[in-house]
């Protein structure tokens, strides 16, 4: 099997011995591949160079957005792509492997496996496959971005932001046709790794969340950290294949744990088949 390994060193917790390391669980196990490691300003073309030489399998060790955009670039009739945790919070690697070390990630994947087709979300053109918000909320990444590399003053600038943008102008959205709704915030997950959601589903869930005052936040807190969100009455929650929302201003938005800012209007839609994901033989562990 033909194997090219991509390792973006400046990731957060990927490191410079890296590509050393994957040199030799590619030796380890036999595979004939490459590894390499772009320079700043070379990772996308990178990517695209390493994807479009179709190899057999492509391993990214790289954070969220890497992964999200390899996989993007792959779609579902490239290479498969096997996302290593690389990066801080790691949503797409966690949730086709496990909560596992980057390491024993990339030997289990060299061990054996297959391609197994994933679906996803889209976004104004944007994939996303594991999981998006849309609205003030998604806001915070920088705040937790900024206290992650122990930047304090940035921590609180993005925090004061954030608060500011808190209840100031609530989305509008409609999802397959349903009624209108307007809510603080709009949060889609993909089958991967929605819990009220099948793997094979054919649409997204779809969670509208409109906390009405501080008290409602905290207690939306308490249901997600317990698990039960879903039950929160400031949260209401459905399954959508195509929408659109709309705000007063720019959309702040997480894709992936990517953070991006769209135009007043996004539309919204199922996808399918979104790349190829390489699987190890004894399948994800969400």
């Amino acid at each position: 099997m033909r194997v090219e390994v991509v390792v973006n060193i400046a990731s957060g917790s990927v490191g410079r011995d890296a590509p050393v390391e994957a040199e030799a669980i590619l030796a380890a196990h036999g595979a004939d591949g490459r590894v390499h490691a772009p320079g700043e300003g070379e990772l996308d073309a990178c990517l695209r160079d390493v994807i479009d030489a179709r190899p057999d399998l492509v391993l990214i060790l790289a954070g969220d957005g890497t992964a999200r955009a390899a996989a993007e670039l792959a779609g579902p009739e490239g290479p498969p792509i096997a996302p290593l945790p690389g990066g801080t919070m790691n949503m797409l690697p966690h949730a086709l492997y496990g909560v596992v070390p980057w390491p024993e990630a990339m030997a289990r994947c060299l061990a054996g496996g297959q391609a197994r087709m994933i679906s996803g979300g889209e976004i104004n053109g944007r994939l996303f496959f594991v999981a998006a918000i849309l609205g003030s909320p998604a806001l915070w990444a920088g705040a937790r971005e900024a206290a992650r590399a122990g930047r304090f003053d940035l921590t609180l600038l993005h925090a004061r932001r954030a608060l500011r943008r808190a209840f100031s102008g609530r989305l509008r959205y409609v999802l397959d046709g349903r009624p209108k709704g307007k809510a603080e915030a709009l949060s889609l997950l993909c089958p991967l790794v929605s819990a009220a959601l099948d793997a094979d589903d054919q649409a997204l869930e779809a969670a509208a969340l409109d906390p009405a005052s501080a008290l409602d936040i905290f207690r939306l807190g308490v249901n997600t950290v317990t698990g039960n969100w879903r039950d929160d009455p400031s949260v209401v929650v459905g399954r959508c294949r195509t929408g659109k929302a709309w705000a007063g201003g720019r959309i702040p938005a997480l894709l992936d744990g990517e953070m991006v800012r769209f135009e007043d209007m996004v539309s919204i839609r199922f996808r399918p088949k979104a790349f190829r994901a390489w699987v190890p033989p004894e399948g994800p562990a969400a």
